[in-house]
């Protein structure tokens, strides 16, 4: 059985290892897709993961001396869809023949809880590329939570990956006029056809001056792209009293982020989203299972264009090749899929 493994920084193999053993209560899937999560994943292979550097200390929930994880790493993955080819005897649901997402990472097959995958069947019709977006959705459905958009809102969304892309489409839906920044023409492209009211190249100067120049600042900024840069233009960007949701995983030391200066002044409010879980305020009644269907739904429907992401469909045995273009070329990919030996496509 087949999985994407991260040897060491910079080195990928498609290994093996066994299957395991189908437990009652449990289904094997085959995996036809594996979406790549470009900006968790490459910090696996260039090894900047704080996971790779520093301990987690799950009790205190505090990243001390040690390292949580050691390479070799197998299976990372943000969403998968497969097919259900075997069932224990006391499974009724998800049926054999059913295609599924949920999370077993890049891995040509996996035995999974039958409770984890239900409220996950894809129905016939449906693109099953659909399913890969489940996760990223619902981070960005978690981002817009905790930026609590309201009707008429002013919100500039930083960083227009796919969570970023996504975050633009479900701010829209959420009643918020969006100004979408990037540095690159052909996602500011897609912000204008997600539904952003306007797009910034940030290239090209201040996007807090530009947004400035209209209004008084943005009522919320939802930084998508990683970039301490990104984060300080962010928080320049809002109004006074306004909210910031740093959404990116942040890498390293906060190089460029001056709190003295605009975050302290304009007493600015600065929140983290994290898809461990849901906006405190949110957490009796939100979850993120419920995060997860809520966007599934969505896509579905049409109400998000998931299949306008998706810039390369890679076999599984290419992960090496697959992974150097995005840590060299990140311009050229958008949202890059690993097909196994069960698609047909």
């Amino acid at each position: 059985m087949h999985v994407i493994r991260f040897e060491e920084p910079g080195v990928v193999r498609l290994a093996e290892e066994p299957p395991d053993e189908l437990l009652p209560g449990c289904v094997r899937v085959r995996t036809l897709y594996s979406g790549v999560s470009a900006g968790t994943e490459l910090t696996a292979y260039r090894g900047t993961n704080p996971y790779l550097n520093r301990r987690w200390d799950a009790e205190r929930r505090l990243f001390v001396e040690g390292r949580t994880h050691d390479y070799p790493l197998s299976g990372w993955g943000y969403q998968e869809v497969g097919e259900v080819v075997e069932a224990a005897p006391d499974v009724a649901d998800p049926p054999l023949g059913s295609l599924v997402w949920g999370i077993w990472g890049h891995r040509a097959e996996a035995v999974v809880p039958a409770v984890k995958l239900t409220g996950h069947v894809l129905p016939p019709e449906a693109d099953p590329l659909t399913g890969v977006f489940a996760r990223v959705g619902a981070i960005a459905l978690n981002a817009v939570h905790c930026a609590d958009i309201h009707l008429g809102d002013q919100v500039a969304v930083f960083g227009q990956g796919v969570i970023g892309l996504l975050v633009t489409r479900l701010a829209v839906l959420s009643g918020a006029r969006v100004v979408a920044a990037d540095a690159i023409p052909g996602r500011l492209e897609l912000a204008r056809r997600f539904g952003a009211a306007e797009v910034f190249d940030v290239t090209s100067g201040s996007c807090a001056e530009f947004v400035r120049k209209r209004i008084e600042g943005a009522d919320t900024a939802i930084e998508m792209s990683g970039s301490h840069l990104g984060l300080h233009e962010a928080i320049r960007t809002v109004r006074r009293g306004g909210r910031v949701v740093a959404a990116g995983f942040y890498q390293g030391d906060g190089i460029g982020l001056r709190l003295g200066e605009e975050f302290h002044h304009n007493q600015v409010q600065l929140v983290s989203s994290q898809i461990g879980a849901v906006a405190s305020w949110l957490a009796h009644r939100w979850d993120v299972e419920r995060l997860q269907r809520t966007f599934m739904e969505l896509a579905l429907r049409g109400e998000v264009d998931t299949a306008g992401l998706v810039s390369h469909v890679v076999d599984a045995q290419d992960a090496a090749e697959a992974f150097e273009m995005l840590d060299r070329r990140p311009a050229d990919v958008l949202q890059l899929v690993f097909r196994f030996s069960g698609s047909s496509s």
